[in-house]
């Protein structure tokens, strides 16, 4: 059984109609957040957009509120978050908006409750920084992108 905690969600004026956020399977980790539009939205390719979801939520302190794509519409439409995963914060008591943007070639239309994006709500550890002169060492070092004994990826475009 996973671990459940409570959230509380208000619907905006402009999302009053629309169903909350909910898991689309008993095994999913995210809620499918909707597109809150009153017209529809067409992205075309590189455009980028803030979709409102007509929702704001707090979350209990110690916690906070990822995000992010949704796959299929990542690989169907090339359609994804530009800031992901973005934050929302325990102490954010705004509306949850997301940046859309369309990776893909074709334009892409966003319509009123539309699941643009997953909301995963995770415990935050908040860390205490201790500035010292130097590290201990690793196997690894300070070595960077394919330096771990994998060849690096192929860098060409598709």
């Amino acid at each position: 059984m996973p671990h459940e905690i409570d959230v509380a969600v208000q619907r905006l004026p402009h999302g009053a109609d629309l169903p909350l956020p909910n898991y689309a399977s008993a095994g999913a980790a995210g809620l499918d957040l909707p597109a809150a539009l009153d017209a529809a939205l067409t992205l075309a390719p590189g455009a980028r957009a803030l979709v409102p979801t007509g929702l704001a939520i707090a979350l209990p302190d110690g916690y906070e509120a990822q995000i992010r794509p949704r796959s299929g519409l990542a690989l169907k439409a090339g359609l994804t978050i530009l800031n992901s995963p973005g934050t929302i914060d325990a102490d954010y008591r705004g509306e949850i908006g997301v940046i859309l943007i369309n990776h893909g070639s074709e334009a892409i239309t966003i319509t009123r409750g539309m699941r643009i994006a997953q909301m995963i709500v995770t415990p935050v550890v908040r860390a205490r920084l201790a500035e010292r002169a130097s590290l201990d060492a690793t196997a690894r070092g300070a070595g960077g992108f394919g330096s771990s004994g994998h060849a690096p990826f192929d860098h060409k475009m598709v």
